[in-house]
């Protein structure tokens, strides 16, 4: 028979394994928030993380749509001196045709007809209230107060496209509180450096198949996203990525079904990315903005007042994209 001393002994010992147990799963469950992304991540679109106030580990830098990890320590004043746009084409690999020749160096170099992104840039700035500077040449990126001039920088570039000084050029420009617009092949972009890898979400190019049609659909309601309809038909290469981009907002899909190739199988042969395909993203990155789209591969999604399948539609939702990433309206909001 148990006495009442041993009643309570067995009370205790219940208790104590009670509370380890209890501790255990605590400890288990801090530990798969951090590893899921973070110590303070939270759950962004499509169940992915996202990190308020706090730190990504894989990329050692405040991300996420949360306007806590922008840092306003440069004065752009608008006010005063208006919106610039420097647009940055240097290709140290494959170059689109919609690029067309090399640039000079310098600053504004002459362009040709060929080269539709600046050309189209420059028209596009033009229609929407912003100036547009545009090169090729690293070693504009040599001081971080060079880049400070502009409120948004714009890459449609290729392989390693900057030096040492540049890459850290960038970052302070980013730090401050700079706005980055990564275009089509900015995915396929400083494939060994880490840091740009997570300015992009995480997601670079992998490989892409035939140029073909497909519905791309709006995923989210954002500024940039504001005057698009609600799905539209588009002609692109549609980036297969490395992986799917997380931590940020996704804007647009593009449905693999509405392809004529489906799945649209790569030339590395990644076989598509599935039921869910994004094409363009936002996130706060490491003190800045930054706004992503896989989509303007073709020299007429450049062009104003072109038919071509889903170039109108490219070019609103890139003028409203660049346009709230410098603050004219809300970035990537909740």
């Amino acid at each position: 028979m148990s006495t009442p001393f041993s009643k309570i002994r067995d009370r205790l010992r219940s208790r104590r394994l009670t509370a380890l147990v209890a501790a255990v799963l605590a400890s288990l469950a801090v530990f798969t928030v951090m590893t899921a992304g973070g110590a303070n991540a939270n759950q962004g679109g499509n169940g992915l993380p996202y990190y308020a106030n706090g730190v990504d580990p894989q990329f050692g830098v405040c991300r996420g749509i949360d306007p806590s990890c922008y840092h306003k320590w440069v004065n752009f004043n608008p006010a005063k001196n208006g919106y610039h746009v420097l647009v940055f084409t240097k290709t140290a690999g494959p170059r689109h045709a919609d690029l067309g020749p090399a640039l000079g160096p310098g600053l504004d170099p002459p362009l040709t007809a060929a080269n539709a992104v600046q050309n189209g840039m420059v028209a596009l700035g033009k229609a929407n209230g912003f100036s547009v500077d545009w090169t090729e040449d690293t070693s504009v990126f040599a001081n971080p107060a060079t880049l400070e001039k502009y409120n948004a920088i714009l890459f449609f570039t290729s392989r390693t496209a900057l030096d040492d000084a540049a890459q850290t050029s960038l970052r302070i420009y980013m730090e401050a509180g700079g706005a980055f617009i990564g275009v089509h092949n900015a995915f396929g972009t400083e494939y060994n450096w880490n840091w740009y890898l997570g300015l992009l979400g995480n997601a670079q190019l992998f490989d892409h198949g035939p140029l073909q049609t497909g519905t791309v659909s709006v995923t989210a309601k954002d500024s940039s996203t504001r005057s698009l309809p609600h799905s539209w038909t588009g002609e692109d290469e549609w980036y297969n990525l490395s992986s799917r981009p997380t931590g940020v907002k996704i804007l647009a899909t593009v449905s693999e079904k509405s392809m004529p190739t489906n799945p649209p199988a790569g030339y590395n042969g990644s076989p598509g990315m599935g039921s869910f395909h994004p094409v363009a993203w936002c996130q706060y990155y490491d003190g800045g903005r930054a706004f992503l789209t896989t989509l303007g591969h073709d020299a007429q999604d450049w062009t104003i007042g072109s038919s071509y399948p889903g170039a109108a539609q490219f070019q609103s939702l890139l003028v409203n994209g660049i346009k709230s990433a410098m603050g004219q309206t809300p970035f990537c909001t909740a």
